[in-house]
């Protein structure tokens, strides 16, 4: 009868494993990777805040240009010609933007409304409100809105 001996140690040479060459590439693309996907989170924070900005300043530039449509405006001889659509009535107004979670670092915004006469027969106006802000890069910002309004009927 022969018996022979099997050994469970590797012989010399035949190990499997993993070398340090291959260890040293698999974490520099793993941290390739993690890095990538927190840029593109970074980014998308970014770009997510940027756009709650836009919006809150558009919404400030229509909340204008809501106020100038509800002034009056009747040029009608029999009531006593009225006309509150003018420039005038219509001061810079500045207010801080309407942006949820903003915190210790609010932005203000300039609303300037700009009404001229297009047209005098018939009577027509265009009626222009531009909200101007700044972001945390510095750089100006204006969302404008306009309109045309003839008189009360």
């Amino acid at each position: 009868m022969h018996t022979e001996l099997i050994s469970t140690r590797p012989k010399f040479g035949t190990a499997e494993g993993v070398t340090l060459v291959e260890t040293i590439i698999a974490v520099a693309i793993a941290a390739m990777v993690i890095g990538g996907l927190i840029t593109g989170f970074v980014q998308s924070a970014r770009q997510a805040e940027s756009s709650a900005y836009i919006f809150a300043a558009q919404a400030q530039a229509s909340q204008g240009l809501e106020q100038v449509r509800a002034a009056n405006w009747d040029p009608t001889v029999s009531t006593g010609a009225v006309d509150q659509v003018v420039s005038a009535s219509f001061p810079a107004v500045v207010q801080r933007l309407d942006v949820p979670g903003s915190g210790p670092r609010p932005i203000y915004a300039t609303n300037i409304t700009t009404i001229s006469t297009v047209s005098t027969n018939p009577l027509l106006k265009m009626i222009r409100v531009d909200c101007l802000w700044t972001y945390l890069n510095g750089q100006l910002y204006t969302n404008s809105m306009f309109t045309y309004r003839a008189p009360d009927q």
